[in-house]
């Protein structure tokens, strides 16, 4: 044989290896693929467990938090449970999970269930059209929880409500809406809510990123828990006279729609009744001793670079017009009551007063506060548009009127704690109000049905 013809024995030879290689790889592609799609859709179910076992991680400890909220029932935490599932754990594919929650012991442990059928889409390879997913949480209280903010209106949307760049960090105690609006939660623009956990009586409007975790919906309005506070009486009016107002004549004209009682320089106040209001201005340096201020018949006002400062103090409002207004130019620093009637109380409303005749307007700077949602209109205005509230130690407490905070800078963040109850919460501008629940810190008391002491609630399973 000569060469010519080995050589072409030889190309003879690699074709026909090489389309035995062709057609190896052709006849093993589609197990190859297959291989491949499953590893994926694996990863995928990875991914949704995952997800399901976060969202009942988070309702389980959403619906054994009612029991500590205010006199929540077996029904209040099942459905807050089951609310918070829905919230966290729907599928981009619209697909709702299937969720039980049941109480368990006495009122001291949720369990909630979690499953979903997932369809496979190379199911038909291996037989199998669809795979479940199931997932189970317990938590138990091994203490209690604790709510730090609470809006009372039952119809109102936007009964709390977020703009702009608002912030509020409540990282260990609960935020409630009563409203049983489909927005009785808002949240809009760049707004940030972060809590424990947050629950609406109705439903919430926004993107969900302005809410970590998720709103749970439908959940049980709660009963006011200071319902039953009664209020000091006032006594006699304290008549503070000229001497407390050395700039009387000085700049513009005192605004007697602020106060009939005006301080403008460095003073230090008693408590007691302050018929007409209260108007602290003009760079007043004011320190407040221990006690309980009525301001009747006026609001209380601090602005104009003005300061005031009180440990164990607490501000009741009653009578008409009414309201608070800690201007833009303001330095505040107050802490509630040890003891009294008025223990733990830092701001406190008549329920029963009258609607305030006036909107508190700042002369200058921001102007006057935007209407609330919706323009449903509160009975009162009490305005925090101070940049430099940082100890607001106590519980705030407004039935029936609209709190507004609409600074720059943080709001209460230096404070043990601060809790919240008003008919409407509405936060605007760029604040971070910062609801701390360090109860133990401080031997300001906490009123009763707001925010234990301490403990945590733990996941047991």
């Amino acid at each position: 044989m000569g060469h010519f013809e080995r050589f072409r024995q030889g190309e003879r030879f690699r074709r026909d290896q090489g389309g035995g290689v062709l057609l190896l790889f052709a006849l093993s592609m589609p197990i190859l693929m297959g291989l491949s799609a499953a590893a994926l859709e694996y990863a995928g179910l990875v991914k949704r467990r995952a997800e399901l076992q976060r969202a009942a991680d988070a309702a389980s400890i959403a619906g054994v938090n009612q029991f500590k909220l205010a006199n929540a029932d077996d029904a209040a935490a099942i459905n807050v449970a089951r609310s918070m599932v829905l919230a966290q754990a729907r599928s981009a594919g619209g697909g709702v999970p299937q969720v039980t929650a049941t109480v368990l012991g006495n009122h001291s442990a949720v369990q909630v269930a979690v499953s979903e059928t997932v369809p496979l889409s190379f199911g038909k390879l291996i037989n199998m059209a669809s795979v479940d997913i199931a997932v189970r949480s317990t938590a138990k209280l091994t203490g209690t929880t604790r709510l730090c903010l609470l809006a009372l209106d039952p119809l109102a949307p936007g009964a709390f409500h977020l703009e702009s760049a608002a912030r509020i960090t409540a990282s260990d105690c609960s935020l409630y809406s009563n409203s049983v609006s489909t927005a009785g939660i808002q949240g809009e623009n760049a707004a940030v809510a972060k809590a424990l956990s947050t629950c609406s009586a109705g439903g919430f409007s926004g993107p969900s990123a302005n809410f970590l975790p998720p709103p749970a919906t439908n959940c049980p309005p709660l009963r006011d828990p200071l319902i039953d506070k009664q209020g000091p009486p006032p006594g006699s009016c304290i008549d503070l006279g000229i001497l407390f107002d050395p700039k009387k004549l000085i700049g513009l004209a005192d605004n007697l729609l602020y106060g009939a009682n005006v301080v403008s320089g460095p003073a230090t106040l008693n408590p007691g009744t302050y018929c007409g209001g209260l108007h602290i201005t003009k760079g007043a340096q004011v320190t407040l001793r221990p006690g309980i201020y009525i301001i009747k018949d006026g609001p209380l006002v601090v602005d104009k670079n003005a300061s005031l400062t009180g440990t164990g103090t607490g501000f009741y409002f009653t009578g008409v017009r009414g309201g608070l207004l800690f201007d833009e130019k303001s330095t505040i620093s107050l802490t509630a009551p040890r003891d009294g009637i008025m223990a733990g109380l830092l701001l406190f409303e008549d329920r029963y007063a009258p609607p305030g005749l006036l909107s508190l307007l700042p002369l200058d700077g921001k102007g006057k506060a935007k209407a609330a949602p919706n323009g449903v209109a509160a009975r009162r205005e009490y305005r925090i548009i101070s940049d430099n509230a940082r100890i607001l130690l106590g519980t705030i407490y407004l039935p029936v009127g609209r709190l507004i905070i609409d600074s720059k800078r943080p709001v209460a963040d230096e404070s043990a704690y601060t809790v919240i109850i008003a008919r409407m919460i509405n936060l605007y501008d760029g604040p971070n109000l910062m609801l701390n629940a360090r109860y133990g810190s401080t031997d300001i008391p906490v009123p009763n049905g707001v925010g234990p002491s301490s403990a945590d609630t733990q996941l047991t399973q």
